[in-house]
């Protein structure tokens, strides 16, 4: 699954490669600064877990560079399937350009094609100025 979004490509992540950690590493002190940076084998665990979907954002014009990141955990309950989004966070550089918007998007989509009729949103941090 690698679908364009304006400026950006998205995909999931099927592998915790050199890129993808080095990504992590990155980023993940940009969602929290209390964040544990990630190992390859935490990572592979994370994209291994049947519930998790953990999408990608590069940026075409940086050479294909990782730019955000978003985690989708779709699991049932009796009533229905669930689906939560998780861990989205874009790179300061990347800002303002619709990043985020199109990895939620990409993530409802998917959840939608997996049975999913309601996706919620977690966040994290302080609520932006509206």
């Amino acid at each position: 699954m690698a679908q364009r979004k304006g400026l950006v490509e998205i995909s999931v992540a099927d592998a915790a490669t050199a890129e993808v950690v080095e990504a992590f590493a990155r980023l993940l002190p940009q969602l929290s600064s209390s964040a544990i940076p990630l190992t390859r084998e935490a990572l592979t665990e994370i994209i291994a877990s049947p519930h998790n979907t953990v999408l990608l954002a590069r940026d075409p014009s940086a050479g294909g560079r990782i730019v955000g990141t978003l985690t989708l955990v779709i699991f049932r309950i009796p009533t229905a399937m669930r689906a939560w989004i998780e861990d989205v966070v874009v790179d300061s550089a990347a800002r303002g350009r619709g990043v985020g918007e199109a990895l939620t998007l990409s993530a409802v989509n998917l959840a939608k094609q997996r049975g999913v009729r309601d996706t919620s949103v977690y966040r994290f941090g302080p609520k932006p100025d509206a």
